[in-house]
C-alpha cells in the first residue's frame, strides 16, 4: 500500500498536457515544444497518430482512463482519471490527497479545439451528420481546464500557441494574467460552439415517428430564446463616425455567400461604413441574371446597369450614366469576373471599393495604380443560401426577421390597367422591381430594360420620392417604368410618375385608394401592374 501511495505521489510530480485537436494546424510543433519543456504528451485518435508520426512519445487517453475508447469515438475523455486532473485544485491539500489516493496525475495544459459543427452546417450536412459533429468530450475538457484556470492552462486557438510556450518559460510559469485570458477566450469558445448548436435545433422539429427530422413549421421560426454566435473578422478604425469604435463580426453559418468571406486584394483597410454598402451592393447584383454592375452611395443604389450579351463593360457604363455625380466614390459590385478592357475603365474614376466574383490579371494590373482603392474577390456569386435571421437593435432589445428573399415573378403580377405592358415595359419592370427592394424606404425607381434611370430614396411621402427619382435622372425619363416598394396611398405618386414621361408601373398594390390609383394610370396611359409583395427596407 505504501509503495503504491509512493508511485501515485511520484504521479503529481510529472507536468503533463492533454492534447486533442480537430484542427491540427501548429499543433505539431507546439507538442514538440511542450515535450521539450518537460510535459507528458496525453492523446486521442487522429491527435495521438499526427504526434507519433512526427516522432513524439504519446501517452494514448486510454491508458491514462484505463478503458478504451468506445461507442465509435463518442466516449474516450469522459472519465474520472481526466476530468480529476483537470479539476483538483493543486492549493487544496485535500484535493491533492484524493489525486495520490485514486492514482491521477494532474494535468496542466489542455490543448482542444471542437469538431467543426458550424462549418458542417454551412456545407449542407444532413440532421444526423451534424448531431454527428456535436463535440462532448472536447467542451467538457475545455470547461473544466477553464473552471480551474488557476492551475490549468485551456487553450483553444492556435494563435495562442506561442504564447503559451512562452509563458511556460517564464519564471514563476504561465501568469495570472495570461491564466485569465485563457480561460476567457475558452468559455468564448465553448459558448459560441453551445450557441450554434441551440439556433441549429430551433430550427428543426420531429417530423414523424421514424425519427425524421427537418426545419420548422414558418410559425415555430423564431425560438422562444435566441441563441446568437458570431465570430470577430477584425477591429474596424471606427464606426459609422470617428468618436465610435466599431468591429466587424462573421455569422458564419453565412460566411461563404456573404461580405465577410470576400478576399481583399489590395487597398486600404475596410471602414465600417465600406463594409455596409459592400453588403447592399453585393446583395443586389447578385439577385441580377444577366452580367450586372451596381453602384451603392451610402446604402442605396444610385445605379444599376445590366447587359443584354456577355460585356460587363456595358453594364458598368449603363450604371455610371445612371448618376454620375452620386456614383463618385461609390462602392461598386459585379456579378461577373473583371476583364482587362472594364479594369482600365475603372481606374480612370475614383471610387471607394469594388467586389466582384474575380479579376483577370491585367484588371488587377491597371487597377494596382489606385492604390486606395479596396478591392475585393469572391468565390462564389450566390447568396441565395444565407441562413439565419436579418436582425437589427434597438435600444434594449433586438428585431429578428427572415431576409426578404422574395423575388420578381411574372407568373403571380396582376396586370390591373386598361393597358398591358409591352414585352421591353416587362424587361424593364423586372429590373426596376428587383432594384426598388434594395432602395430605403419610401422608394421610387425609373428604369429602361438596361438601367436605373433616377432613384427617389428614404422619403417620408411617396409623391416626394417619385419626385426625387425624376429630379435625380441624368438620362430621359421618357418611356422609363416606374417601380414603388409599397403601395401608393393616393394618385398623386401616379401623377408625378406619369408627368416625367414613364409609361408603366409596378407596385404591390392593396391600398385602400386602389381603384383610384389604377383610375390615375388608365387616364395617363400608364400600364399598371400589382405584385401583391411589399419590399419596404428601413
Amino acid at each position: 500500500m505504501a509503495a503504491k501511495k509512493k508511485q501515485n505521489t511520484a504521479k503529481l510530480t510529472r507536468r503533463r498536457a492533454l492534447v486533442s485537436v480537430y484542427r491540427k494546424d501548429g499543433i505539431v510543433d507546439l507538442a514538440r515544444g511542450l515535450a521539450e519543456r518537460g510535459f507528458e504528451l496525453v492523446s486521442t485518435g487522429g491527435t495521438a497518430d499526427a504526434l507519433r508520426e512526427a516522432g513524439l512519445a504519446v501517452i494514448p487517453v486510454s491508458d491514462v482512463t484505463g478503458f478504451p475508447e468506445i461507442l465509435d469515438g463518442r466516449v474516450k475523455t469522459l472519465h474520472p482519471k481526466v476530468h480529476g486532473g483537470l479539476l483538483a485544485r493543486r492549493d487544496q491539500a485535500a484535493h491533492m490527497a484524493a489525486l495520490v489516493e485514486h492514482g491521477i496525475a494532474p494535468i496542466d495544459v489542455v490543448v482542444v479545439n471542437l469538431y467543426p459543427f458550424e462549418d458542417a452546417v454551412a456545407k449542407g450536412a444532413s440532421f444526423d451528420e451534424a448531431v454527428e459533429m456535436i463535440d462532448v468530450g472536447g467542451p467538457s475538457m475545455l470547461r473544466a481546464a477553464a473552471k480551474n484556470f488557476r492551475h490549468v492552462a485551456p487553450v483553444v486557438d492556435p494563435a495562442d500557441y506561442p504564447l503559451l510556450l512562452e509563458q511556460l518559460d517564464r519564471e514563476g510559469g504561465i501568469d495570472g494574467p495570461t491564466r485569465l485570458y485563457l480561460a476567457q477566450k475558452a468559455f468564448r469558445h465553448s459558448s459560441r460552439y453551445e450557441a450554434a448548436i441551440a439556433g441549429y435545433l430551433s430550427q428543426c422539429e420531429w417530423k414523424d415517428e421514424a425519427a425524421s427530422y427537418g426545419p420548422a413549421e414558418a410559425e415555430e421560426v423564431f425560438p422562444y430564446r435566441l441563441a446568437l454566435s458570431f465570430e470577430k473578422v477584425q477591429d474596424l478604425r471606427y464606426g459609422e463616425n470617428p468618436h465610435q469604435r466599431a468591429a466587424f463580426y462573421s455569422d458564419l453559418g453565412s460566411t461563404l455567400y456573404s461580405v465577410a468571406a470576400a478576399r481583399k486584394l489590395q487597398g486600404k483597410e475596410l471602414s465600417f461604413n465600406n463594409i455596409l454598402d459592400l453588403d447592399a451592393a453585393w446583395r443586389l447584383v447578385t439577385e441580377l441574371d444577366a452580367p450586372a454592375c451596381v453602384i451603392v452611395k451610402h446604402t442605396n443604389p444610385c445605379g444599376v446597369g445590366v447587359s443584354a450579351g456577355s460585356s460587363l463593360l456595358e453594364a458598368w457604363e449603363r450604371a455610371w450614366a445612371c448618376d454620375p455625380v452620386s456614383a463618385f466614390g461609390g462602392i461598386v459590385a459585379f456579378n461577373r469576373k473583371v476583364d482587362a478592357a472594364l479594369g482600365a475603365k475603372l481606374a480612370e474614376v475614383f471610387l471607394e471599393a469594388l467586389i466582384a466574383p474575380g479579376f483577370e490579371a491585367a484588371a488587377k494590373k491597371a487597377l494596382a495604380a489606385k492604390k486606395n482603392l479596396r478591392v475585393m474577390a469572391m468565390d462564389t456569386t450566390s447568396i441565395h443560401k444565407v441562413s439565419g435571421f436579418d436582425l437589427r437593435r434597438v435600444m434594449g432589445g433586438l428585431l429578428a426577421q427572415e431576409w426578404d428573399r422574395k423575388r420578381f415573378d411574372r407568373a403571380s403580377c396582376d396586370v390591373v390597367s386598361k393597358r398591358k405592358p409591352s414585352d421591353e415595359e416587362w424587361a424593364a419592370l423586372e429590373l426596376g422591381w428587383s432594384v426598388v427592394k434594395h432602395v430605403k424606404s419610401n422608394a421610387i425607381v425609373f428604369a429602361n430594360a438596361q438601367q436605373t434611370v433616377g432613384v427617389g430614396a428614404g422619403q417620408m411621402s411617396r409623391v416626394d420620392a417619385a419626385r426625387l427619382a425624376a429630379h435625380k435622372a441624368a438620362l430621359p425619363l421618357a418611356g422609363t417604368i416606374a417601380a414603388s416598394d409599397a403601395f401608393f396611398p393616393f394618385r398623386d405618386g401616379v401623377d408625378e410618375i406619369a408627368k416625367a414621361g414613364a409609361t408603366a408601373v409596378i407596385q404591390p398594390g392593396g391600398s385602400v385608394k386602389d381603384e383610384e390609383v389604377i383610375r390615375a394610370a388608365d387616364e395617363h396611359g400608364l400600364a399598371m401592374v400589382f405584385t401583391g409583395v411589399r419590399h419596404f427596407r428601413h
